[in-house]
């Protein structure tokens, strides 16, 4: 039986992410499970809407890409989004939604699916961005296996009584070439200079709420955020008015301008610091690694994103708290 074809449909605002999403998902199709295809392997010449449309029309499984982008796009939400669904539920395909960004995608026609990664928790928000990559890969790899085996009761969504045919455009004839067409991306420095300076904003941001967040579930506790100019703050941690736990979070001077950095207690220097998180990149993406001073090396190979980023440096300031039983 010929592998399924897995159309993915998303906005070009999510190019990125779609690149990353067809790297994990090449190991599939080299091993015959899965062939890939979206709007970028339309050759010169051939016609755009008509391409897009026969792969809508004919491919087993449809990725919707979901973004805010994504449904606000006229053409991916009422076109490509519509057609896949009106396909799924008469048993022609299978739709996966795969939660790029943060968005209301539950409210959508495609919200009462399975969404991947777990839970619909979106992409940018997972801490190691290769799980949630992973997870959609295995989703994937499922539904490929259902649509194969017609043994299976959930192979495929059932099917009404069938109607009168309804004639199709024959595909168009296309010569021979390779999947494998992704190419690298570089980042220059000042390009990670930027993103470790938004993710500073965005790290600094999310303490400041999830101290508060703290407060209000917690009535003993009491979170203080205190900014110290563009580069610092403080985060601290009262119990009943004592305090049980300090930090300074960091970024630029010292030996470490190339990161973010942590250090227990209120530090107004920037040579010491308890654990630090430097910007690295692949060849499709920007991301942060941990020395693993914290965790004695254990988080030194986890791929960071901007969210996974903050809830690491954060954990540093509340794992220590969790685990006192007399607390």
């Amino acid at each position: 039986m010929t592998a399924p074809r897995v159309f993915l449909s998303y906005s070009h605002a999510d190019a990125a992410m779609r690149d990353q999403i067809e790297k994990q998902l090449m190991a599939l199709q080299r091993q015959g499970v899965i062939s890939i295809w979206h709007d970028r392997r339309i050759e010169a010449g051939q016609d755009f809407e008509q391409q897009i449309d026969r792969h809508i029309e004919e491919d087993e499984i449809i990725l919707l890409l979901v973004s805010s982008d994504f449904i606000h796009s006229k053409y991916c939400y009422e076109i490509e989004m519509r057609r896949a669904m009106q396909r799924h539920e008469a048993g022609e395909a299978i739709v996966i939604p795969v939660i790029l960004r943060a968005c209301d995608w539950q409210s959508q026609p495609f919200g009462k699916l399975q969404a991947v990664p777990e839970d619909g928790k979106p992409i940018k928000q997972w801490a190691d961005i290769d799980e949630a990559l992973l997870q959609v890969t295995i989703g994937v790899k499922k539904a490929a296996k259902r649509w194969q085996d017609p043994t299976e009761p959930a192979s495929r969504p059932s099917a009404p009584a069938p109607s009168a045919p309804q004639e199709k455009v024959p595909p168009l004839a296309a010569g021979p070439r390779s999947s494998n067409l992704g190419l690298a991306k570089s980042f220059t420095q000042r390009d990670k200079d930027r993103f470790k300076d938004e993710t500073f904003e965005f790290v600094a941001k999310f303490i400041e709420n999830s101290l508060d967040e703290l407060s209000a579930r917690n009535p003993s506790y009491e979170g203080l955020f205190k900014r110290v100019d563009a580069n610092r703050f403080f985060a601290t941690i009262y119990r009943d008015g004592k305090d049980v736990a300090r930090a300074t979070y960091f970024t630029g001077g010292g030996h470490f301008g190339s990161g973010i950095s942590y250090v227990q207690g209120e530090a107004t220097g920037s040579n010491s610091m308890n654990e630090s998180l430097t910007v690295e990149a692949d060849d499709q993406a920007m991301f942060f690694r941990a020395m693993g001073v914290a965790t004695f090396g254990a988080d030194r190979e986890r791929k960071l994103s901007q969210e996974g980023a903050a809830e690491y440096l954060w954990g540093l300031l509340i794992e220590p708290l969790q685990q006192r039983s007399e607390w």
